[in-house]
């Protein structure tokens, strides 16, 4: 079943609950996290996101732009995150090791993420401890860029050591993803589709989540 994941990055701030409720009929909901450092951008950080598990029952998606990720894991397991994902690129191996152990510690659902920058197989040393693996299309840092369609063979080799390794593990696709280019990373294995404008820029939130479903 095709997950949607609103992310909150194209919401309107000044009323966050609100902008929640829109989207209340998608599964899940997308929490872009950046350091200003790890990317160019700063946008929220864990009192926002404790404010948000105040607010809805939503399964919390939490993306994590920042160096070295490991220091902040339990800040947002507190919060209230449900998944947390963490950039390949963001620290060393053992690092990324070290922020997966902590998630684990804290009961929160596991993810990695790869830059477009960053070759498929790069996964293959965590695929079979994580719950989920995100691949970005486009640069990480700022939302309403254009869908860089160069990412779909990354994908679609993806989807396939996901299903050799760990077919539990769900491929989430961010970066682009409106009703022209979801169907290409639905073909191309991915399971959950992270959108913003294409969402909250809509006339009626509710329907645009169910045409990227494919409803």
């Amino acid at each position: 079943m095709i997950k949607i994941a609103p992310s909150i990055l194209s919401a309107d701030f000044a009323d966050l609950g609100r902008e929640v409720q829109k989207v209340e009929s998608a599964d899940w909901l997308h929490v872009d996290v950046m350091d200003g450092m790890f990317v160019s951008n700063i946008s929220i950080g864990v009192p926002v996101v404790k404010s948000l598990r105040k607010a809805t029952d939503m399964f919390l998606d939490v993306h994590l732009m920042i160096e070295k990720p490991v220091r902040y894991i339990d800040a947002f397991a507190d919060a209230g995150a449900d998944l947390l994902s963490v950039h390949l690129e963001s620290d060393m191996p053992p690092g990324i090791r070290a922020a997966l152990e902590a998630m684990d510690r804290r009961g929160v659902k596991k993810g990695i993420v790869l830059r477009p920058i960053t070759a498929a197989e790069a996964v293959l040393p965590y695929i079979k401890d994580v719950d989920l693996i995100l691949v970005m299309t486009v640069e990480p840092g700022f939302g309403g860029q254009k869908f860089m369609a160069d990412q779909l063979p990354k994908i679609a080799a993806i989807r396939r050591y996901i299903n050799e390794h760990n077919p539990d593990c769900r491929l989430e696709v961010d970066g682009g993803v409106d009703p022209n280019t979801a169907p290409l990373v639905i073909q191309a294995g991915a399971d959950v589709l992270v959108a913003g404008s294409a969402v909250y820029g809509a006339v009626d939130p509710a329907a645009a989540i169910k045409t990227l479903r494919g409803e």
